[in-house]
């Protein structure tokens, strides 16, 4: 692999990531939903484009930032995946004169705000609580559930698409199995929330599901409206370890050239650290706590896991990597290794930009 590495920089395999993609706009083809993959993981208006190939045209946010930069990038039918900001109001309105704006709600007093200080109408689904417990209305909370409903059947301004969720308590789980449990109870969920719904005379109502080991892991999605993965586009080693995706479908790796080395403890320090990486780890059975894996340097790409080889710590700008004998013999200082991110969102968000094993740069929002 012949790249001029001189510190830390984030490559990138294009055909990998848009294998990903096409795997999984096919998938939702093929189930006849709507995609809308979440676009905070890859940050990119030159990504977003490869999705609009497989007919996608509408995208997933995390904040109204990003939801302005992929609105002047071509992009008009969009949803901001957070509780809505009110303090954002005044950039909310903007962007709901130029283009279908979805945002969400999980109260009385935040659809009150809209109602008040909205100029232009948007389309709302609200957050449901399938069992993630970090934001949305309770899955069964019927009485909270109607409140919310009915405040928005009196808002003008306001368009009631469905409910949406992500399960984010699937990447704490141990199994393939597991995840699909996930999957199958948030969508019962779903339905029975919906249900509330209907009962009470509000329809139609969208279901919006979104975490990618379930988006990955299942093929039927009966039931389902509209997905919203984002991880997906470059998966990641926390992925890996959770059986969602295979090492060949990693897309990004972090080059980081290798400062130091000792022999005698098995480790090797390189330029990369929490400001490249994340403090994102993964905990063995052993109790080690895994930063990165690293992978042999392939002919234009990368490959094998290197042998009980990973990022073991992290400070501001170090990575001490754990080491065998036999590679840390071969490692010289002024070499670069390769390390799979544990989670390519945070990775990216840092970074800033993409390298691909052909030289070209590609920017994200976050690129000056």
């Amino acid at each position: 692999m012949k790249l001029n590495v001189t510190k830390p920089t984030l490559l990138l395999d294009i055909q990998k990531a848009q294998k990903n993609i096409a795997l999984m706009a096919e998938k939702a083809i093929t189930n006849d939903i709507r995609f809308r993959p979440h676009f905070k993981t890859h940050q990119s208006a030159e990504i977003g484009k490869w999705f609009k190939k497989f007919g996608t045209e509408s995208a997933t946010v995390s904040s109204v930032e990003m939801a302005e930069y992929f609105a002047n990038n071509g992009w008009t039918d969009i949803t901001i995946a957070f509780p809505v900001n009110v303090l954002e109001i005044e950039r909310i309105n903007k962007l709901a004169k130029r283009v279908m704006l979805n945002l969400l709600v999980e109260s009385v007093e935040s659809v009150q705000f809209l109602k008040n200080n909205l100029v232009h109408n948007v389309e709302v689904w609200i957050k449901i609580d399938t069992g993630y417990h970090r934001t949305g209305i309770l899955w069964d909370n019927r009485e909270k559930l109607l409140a919310v409903t009915e405040q928005i059947n009196r808002t003008g301004q306001l368009t009631l698409s469905g409910i949406l969720t992500h399960a984010g308590h699937s990447y704490h789980t141990q199994s393939k199995t597991e995840i699909i449990d996930i999957f199958r109870l948030t969508l019962a969920r779903m339905n029975q929330a919906k249900k509330t719904l209907t009962s009470a005379g509000y329809e139609p109502i969208e279901i919006s599901i979104g975490d990618t080991p379930g988006c990955s892991l299942i093929t039927d999605f009966t039931g389902v409206d509209e997905i919203r993965p984002g991880n997906f586009v470059f998966y990641d080693v926390t992925q890996f370890c959770l059986g969602v995706c295979e090492l060949e479908q990693i897309a990004v790796a972090l080059a980081c050239p290798v400062v130091a080395k000792y022999p005698d403890r098995n480790e090797v320090v390189v330029y990369g650290g929490a400001i490249h990486l994340s403090k994102e780890f993964i905990e063995e059975k052993t109790g080690s706590k895994i930063y990165g894996y690293v992978v042999q340097p392939g002919d234009n790409e990368w490959g094998a896991l290197v042998n009980q080889t990973y990022v073991s710590a992290l400070s501001q700008e170090h990575g001490i990597v754990k080491t065998n004998q036999e590679f840390i013999d071969k490692i010289k200082v002024g070499d670069f290794l390769l390390i799979l991110p544990v989670h390519s969102c945070l990775t990216v968000n840092l970074m800033k930009y993409f390298y691909t094993m052909d030289g070209e740069v590609i920017k994200t929002m976050q690129s000056k």
